[in-house]
């Protein structure tokens, strides 16, 4: 069964997407792109042979040979994007967060339901080879009853200062990531704390934000959790996990480009982590895009869906509140 794509929005995200599908998902076929600069958008098509392109989205959602549309716009387009693809009978692939006003995401999630068209929203580390097999582990009970979280986030270099001033925070636009992936290894979070300041960029929190942060988690289970998370971390991405339960512990390292390790007299040395989050998910970002089309191919549920992009956001607001108010914050 082929599908047929259409991209909205061409930017860096966009194009990991139209690659995977151009080149590594033979069952999909990429009808056009859009983008509000045409010259990004003929870039990508000439790139990855897409046949048309558009400057208006609309296009795409009124094309009937398109069967589903991969949403790579901005954060403040998302929202009003998925509502129109549903009414429109487009299955939908929506880049994280689904909006950042809690209001937006009930209006475009109650039409989705209404159109019974699948969604499935960014969460790309749940896709991680590595992270996966650590929910495996959990899920058959090997590590028995789960004890504490750990998860580390360290971002190599702070996004540009625009990007910080529109990206609702670092927990809603960072740690949001990691929110999920706890919610997906231990279940539902009933409460967090967050401990944050401006230690790497002072210009982030002249923008109102802040870049280093410590939020803690406790989860319907009883279990706890730990995330720490740093806009620049020096020797490059830094994405570790760990978890401790009755029967034993399970961690996921960094990946490096290659496993040597040299000893001589200095000491014992070895590859840096991966830089950047599209060397370190590439997989990943192709697995979500696969699971993707198997949904629609399938009629199956998507594994990360409406819900989870919403009650991400709502744990990140939690945490900016208590962040702001200096306190534990329920989950609600």
């Amino acid at each position: 069964m082929t599908i047929n794509i259409g991209i909205i929005g061409a930017g860096r995200i966009a194009r990991v997407h139209a690659e995977n599908l151009a080149q590594r998902i033979p069952d999909a076929r990429v009808l056009a792109v859009a983008d509000i600069i045409p010259a990004a958008a003929q870039k990508l098509a000439a790139d990855f042979a897409i046949p048309t392109t558009h400057s208006d989205y609309r296009a795409i959602l009124d094309d009937k040979r398109i069967d589903a549309v991969i949403i790579c716009s901005s954060t403040d387009t998302h929202a009003q994007i998925i509502a129109e693809a549903a009414h429109a009978g487009k299955h939908i692939f929506c880049e994280k967060p689904i909006a950042l006003e809690l209001p937006k995401i009930d209006v475009a999630l109650a039409v989705v339901e209404k159109a019974r068209v699948k969604l499935q929203v960014g969460f790309n580390r749940r896709f991680d080879p590595s992270f996966k097999r650590v929910r495996e582990i959990v899920e058959r009970g090997e590590i028995g009853a789960l004890h504490l979280l750990r998860i580390t986030s360290r971002d190599p270099e702070p996004p540009p200062l625009a990007y910080v001033q529109v990206s609702g925070g670092i927990f809603l636009d960072m740690t949001i990531h990691d929110f999920d992936m706890a919610r997906y290894l231990f279940g539902e979070v009933v409460e967090v704390y967050a401990a944050a300041n401006v230690l790497v960029d002072a210009e982030i929190g002249k923008a109102g934000d802040v870049d280093t942060a410590v939020t803690t988690l406790r989860f319907a289970n009883g279990a706890l959790g730990v995330i720490d998370n740093s806009r620049k971390s020096v020797y490059g991405y830094d994405q570790r996990v760990e978890v401790f339960g009755s029967k034993g512990m399970v961690q996921v390292a960094n990946k490096t480009p290659d496993n040597a390790a040299v000893s001589d007299a200095q000491g014992v040395h070895s590859a840096k982590p991966l830089y950047f989050f599209l060397e370190r998910y590439a997989d990943a970002y192709l697995a979500e895009m696969r699971e993707f089309l198997a949904c629609i191919a399938e009629n199956k549920t998507p594994p990360v869906g409406g819900m989870d992009g919403r009650i991400a956001v709502v744990i990140g607001y939690a945490a900016k509140k208590s962040y702001a108010e200096h306190r534990p914050v329920k989950v609600e």
